[in-house]
Formats: C-alpha cells, structure tokens, sequence
C-alpha cells in the first residue's frame, strides 16, 4: 500500500460515523467529515507520518497538496500534522507554496494550523541570523484576509523572539478592519506577547484605543491585571 491509501485505511478506521454530522454543523456544514476527532486522527497517523522522516520538502509538499484535495475534512488537519511534524524540511523559500495551500478551503481551523507551520519555519530562520518576517509584510497587505490573518499570527509562541515593533505595527496596520477573524487574531497576537511582555502591551492598547477595535482592545487584555 502507498500511503495515501494507508493513511485513508488508518482514518476510516478511526471514523465514528455519527460524529461526523455534528463536526460538519460546528464547521457551519463548509466542510465534510468522516467523523475522526482530533486526538484519534494524530494517534490514527502519527506512525505513518513518522515514516516520512528525512523526506524533501517538494516530495513533502506534493504529499499535502494531494491530501488537500480530498473532501473530508481530516485530510487537511492529516495535512497540517504532517507539515508540523516535518517542518524542519522547510525553508523560507516553501512560504509562498504554504500560504497557497491555506487558501484552498480557507477557514480558521485550516488557517490557524498553517499560521503555526509557517510561524516555526521563520523562527528558525531568525535564529538562523535570516529574515523572520520573510513574505509576511506581502501576506499583511493581501487582498485575501486569511493571509493577512496568517501574517498577524505568525509569531504566536515566539517569546522573546518576537518582534514586538513589527507585531505592534500590524496590528495598527489591520486595527481598523471590520472582519471579525481579523480583530480577533489582533488581539490574541498581542494576547500572546502579553504572557512575555505585559506592560509593553497594556501601553500600546491604551495608546492605540481609537486605532484598535473593542474586541481586539478586549482579547488583549484579557488575561492582563485589572
């Protein structure tokens, strides 16, 4: 057996069929599902995706291009957990091909699980002496809000990596957006440097009040003292 096919035996395996309708209405029935719920899907595969180790990055890639173009929903997370378990086979120059592959099916499970792959690459890349913001000023400008989405997310879990003039400046460069997916990921971004640098974050909220929505001003502060 090739390991699609595998991979395909290991899920259906894994389905219970009557949860698959309640995993679709939650995803507002965008999405099919055979009904695998996300600790049996990586457990499902994770053996058969460790067999990947030491693969190159196109193979790699070709792997999760055909994985997307299945209509249940679990290939594209199959296809996130790949990418993430392998990332290190990744470099600066596979951004684009990620970022196209978020588009396809865009939807915040898919988009978030991609922020994190594309958010590990350039972290090693910045420790690398390279550029950590690499295409994400293109993707803080593009016309589809998902990119912009995955630019604002992208140093999520960076720690004293961040960037904080760069997240600071994206989140004013987006802070007047009305789309809700935007606000929020504003304010979970600073949220999450807020764990590392909390009164950087207070100040530049009370700074920026009229510049930054209440939902992204309320996210941000969320965890911050009153």
């Amino acid at each position: 057996m090739n390991l699609h096919a595998e991979l395909k035996a290991a899920l259906e395996a894994a389905a219970e069929p009557g949860r698959a309708a309640p995993m679709q209405a939650y995803m507002r029935d965008q999405f099919v599902f055979l009904g695998v719920a996300a600790p049996q899907r990586r457990l499902a595969v994770k053996a058969l995706l460790a067999g990947l180790k030491g693969i190159d990055a196109d193979t790699l890639l070709g792997h999760a291009q055909r994985l997307w173009q299945r209509p249940e929903r679990e290939y594209q997370h199959v296809a996130l957990d790949m990418l993430a378990m392998h990332q290190r086979q990744l470099g600066v120059e596979h951004i684009p091909a990620l970022l196209g592959l978020a588009r396809q099916g865009a939807w915040w499970d898919s988009v978030d699980g991609m922020a994190g792959i594309v958010g590990d690459v350039l972290q090693a890349q910045l420790r690398r002496g390279g550029d950590g913001h690499a295409h994400m000023d293109d993707a803080l400008r593009h016309a589809d809000f998902w990119l912009r989405r995955i630019a604002m997310l992208h140093q999520l879990g960076w720690r004293g990596d961040t960037d904080a003039r760069w997240l600071f400046a994206a989140a004013l460069a987006l802070g007047q957006e009305d789309e809700f997916f935007i606000r929020k990921a504003i304010g979970w971004a600073l949220r999450d440097h807020a764990h590392h640098a909390p009164e950087a974050v207070t100040a530049f909220v009370n700074a920026h009040r009229q510049q930054l929505s209440p939902l992204s001003r309320r996210e941000a502060l969320k965890h911050q003292p009153r």
